[in-house]
């Protein structure tokens, strides 16, 4: 007979000595309280912070390998992964299939809670059989570290060659949270992310403290991935989708500050990208054609920064070459 799992024993089930008397509370006093507890998350994620980077680098790997980046819960957090997989698109530009989320119960489960989807090991299975390949990543997201539905997630992933992640808010999920796992390692189990803020206000509630550490490690993750993969230009959404007034004016004003130009040359570039961001900031500081400048991101892997210097070498070999050398051949306009 198998012996039943203690789940008083999880640090996100233990009540916290800091908050016995919290039904006695004034208002304020309950929001001191709440904002003390809500640093130690902070601090938590600072302790693993090694472990962030190492899953940081796998990501990068896989995405700039043709994969895919998948988050799987269940409850808040599969919630919070459906937040940062849909936040993705309009941040950093990227297709809806590059970033998705798994969650237990799916779509419904979103706005109203299933509680009961979290041990539905065989439709976690089912899921990562039906959208997850070889070369993808698949984060796992837990507060408890043992959940079913999560669990049987990163393991079919792992079967189906993927690299997995566990993100974990229970300190028996993983061990020294320092330390960097070998490659073969993490072939075989999760990268383990386990921040450790502790009990909660309200005993067992894990959408307050760990869930507070879990969007701050899956910011971090979606943040700097993309920002090694050139989507961001220095601090500044590049890549982002102007599908709003608001986002529009944002696009129009990065043109004008990162290439350096009025704002009826800032506009007049963005409608000839076709309202593309990257391109507009191209063909401002080059001069090159709409669809030359297209040319040139894709030769550059997509990064701004990286077309920008390599368009700025080929200026530098046309100065060295003299008049010879015509914009016919290079693309770019001699200076004036």
């Amino acid at each position: 007979m198998a012996v039943p799992f203690r789940w008083e024993r999880l640090t996100t089930e233990r009540p916290n000595r800091a908050s016995r008397h919290l039904d006695r509370l004034s208002p304020l006093a309950i929001a001191r309280l709440m904002h003390r507890e809500d640093r130690r998350a902070v601090l938590a994620v600072r302790r693993v912070l090694p472990r962030i980077a190492a899953a940081v680098e796998l990501i990068v790997t896989s995405l700039r390998g043709g994969g895919r980046l998948f988050f799987a819960g269940a409850g808040t957090s599969g919630r919070l992964g459906v937040l940062e997989a849909a936040e993705c698109p309009p941040t950093f530009g990227t297709p809806p299939r590059l970033v998705q989320a798994i969650i237990a119960g799916g779509r419904p489960a979103v706005f109203r809670s299933r509680e009961g989807a979290e041990d539905d090991r065989a439709a976690a299975a089912r899921a990562v059989r039906q959208r997850v390949r070889r070369g993808d990543v698949v984060v796992g997201v837990s507060a408890s570290g043992v959940t079913p539905f999560v669990r049987s997630a990163l393991a079919a992933a792992r079967r189906a060659g993927a690299r997995t992640v566990l993100v974990a808010c229970n300190p028996a999920a993983g061990s020294s949270p320092r330390a960097r796992p070998g490659k073969r390692a993490l072939e075989r189990e999760p990268l383990v992310i386990a921040p450790r803020p502790g009990p909660e206000v309200l005993a067992g509630s894990t959408r307050l403290k760990a869930g507070t550490a879990t969007k701050l490690v899956l910011n971090t993750l979606t943040t700097a991935s993309m920002a090694r993969l050139g989507k961001v230009y220095g601090n500044r959404m590049v890549d982002l989708l102007p599908r709003s007034t608001k986002l529009r004016a944002r696009a129009l004003g990065l043109v004008a500050e990162l290439a350096g130009v009025s704002r009826p040359r800032a506009r007049r570039v963005l409608a000839e990208s076709g309202g593309n961001v990257r391109v507009a900031i191209v063909i401002a500081r080059t001069g090159l054609s709409a669809a030359a400048a297209s040319r040139a991101l894709r030769a550059a892997g997509g990064s701004l920064r990286d077309a920008l210097e390599a368009s700025r070498r080929r200026r530098r070999g046309q100065v060295w070459e003299g008049p010879a050398v015509s914009s016919a051949r290079t693309g770019v306009r001699p200076r004036r």
